[in-house]
């Protein structure tokens, strides 16, 4: 793939993972499981207690992935492959941690994917701001993964035909 269009992926990339980073940061750092779960309902804490872990856990991916679209971006001489790499991590560790969670408080329906409706549909319903956050993510998510959608299958049947092992 071009230098250029590399980069350009890169640079918007860390911008999707910075917006979604600071929205994960807020979210966390003014909840907890027990301002969650007001009811004091068992089933809502498990639900509560597993969407804040898978979370978390998001938040660290996204994390790490910034920093590591910034060493790419910060290079003096732009390294594609490096890059590349880089992207492909993005999409197997964020993109997919996002739109399949551990705990799978929530799923993505492909079927209202086309129709203008949110296509993320949870398990249980959850508390106004716990659902605005999900659907808030799903859009940056949902954009990433139609940028990198290449570093999904063609980035390693490429690496593969040049001999790499990967």
């Amino acid at each position: 793939m071009a230098v250029f269009k590399v980069k350009n992926i890169c640079e918007s990339a860390q911008s999707k993972m910075k917006e979604a980073t600071g929205k994960m940061e807020v979210f966390l750092n003014q909840n907890s499981l027990p301002l969650l779960n007001v009811e004091n309902d068992p089933a809502m804490e498990e639900f509560y207690r597993g969407y804040l872990q898978d979370t978390r856990h998001l938040l660290v991916f996204c994390e790490v992935a910034y920093e590591k679209l910034g060493v790419c971006l910060r290079r003096p001489t732009f390294n594609v492959d490096f890059s590349e790499k880089v992207l492909y991590e993005v999409y197997h560790t964020c993109v997919n941690a996002f739109f399949y969670p551990k705990n799978e408080c929530y799923s993505e329906d492909g079927r209202y994917a086309y129709t203008g409706q949110d296509a993320i549909r949870f398990r249980k319903k959850p508390i106004r701001e716990l659902r605005d956050l999900t659907i808030e993510l799903s859009k940056i998510f949902e954009e990433l993964r139609e940028e990198l959608s290449y570093y999904e299958t063609d980035y390693i049947t490429q690496r593969r035909m040049q001999g790499e092992k990967l």
